[in-house]
């Protein structure tokens, strides 16, 4: 989470050389629901951010119980600062600038260190459960496996049920801030998503708001 966006590509790059999977924001209030509804095994923090600052978020997130290990990387480098941090929840605290050998070897330290998650690997909503770990669509008649993207769109369904998502927020949810989308592509996914709650038997369905976006709604409720 990080808001100079050359660094925070740079650092992204580097870790993925590494094999590591990684997600990045350069906004704290979206860090923040990063951090809140995905299991990390590890969070990369700027203090200096816009919306929300980190060690806002890192206090929120610590509160809300999730444990996941957090370097902060940060400009800030009096001893008053690093204290605020550490004392705020942070794991590490590492001042710009730096070497990426530096932060790749504290990443490697922090991840070999047991954690204990917040258990939300199972999302829930009216007839469904939907297993992130395994990528399982779980309804009233059948279970399914779902692709990397059609994962990634029924969990920001899943976290705002019943709410008209814009189709900006969706692609920026499931694809990133910075991916060259074609515009169809959202609404072959859609339909791929609505076979699949059919599959499982499902009674939601994936309603469209032509030229704004769409809405998850469960339709026995709807009827009512």
């Amino acid at each position: 989470i990080e808001d100079n966006r050359i660094l925070c590509k740079s650092i992204s790059s580097n870790l993925k050389d590494e094999g590591y999977d990684v997600d990045y924001c350069f906004d704290g209030a979206i860090g923040l629901d990063y951090a809140m509804y995905h299991s990390y095994d590890l969070i990369l923090l700027d203090r200096m951010l816009p919306s929300l600052d980190g060690t806002s978020l890192l206090k929120e997130i610590r509160s809300k119980g999730i444990a996941t290990p957090v370097i902060m990387v940060t400009a800030l480098d009096a001893i008053d600062d690093k204290v605020t941090g550490l004392d705020a929840g942070a794991d590490d605290y590492l001042t710009k600038p730096f070497s990426m050998q530096e932060l790749l070897a504290r990443v490697r330290a922090l991840s070999r260190r047991p954690v204990q998650l917040k258990d939300i690997d199972i999302l829930k909503y009216s007839d469904i459960k939907y297993d992130r770990f395994q990528a399982l669509l779980i309804g009233p008649e059948n279970t399914c496996s779902l692709s990397k993207r059609e994962s990634a769109l029924i969990e920001v369904f899943l976290q705002n049920p019943n709410v008209l998502l814009p189709r900006d927020f969706i692609y920026y949810k499931v694809w990133g801030p910075d991916s060259l989308v074609q515009d169809g592509n959202i609404d072959n996914y859609i339909r791929f998503l609505r076979r699949r709650l059919e599959t499982v038997g499902s009674q939601l369905n994936i309603k469209t708001s032509r030229g704004v976006g769409y809405i998850l709604e469960d339709s026995n409720a709807a009827e009512a």
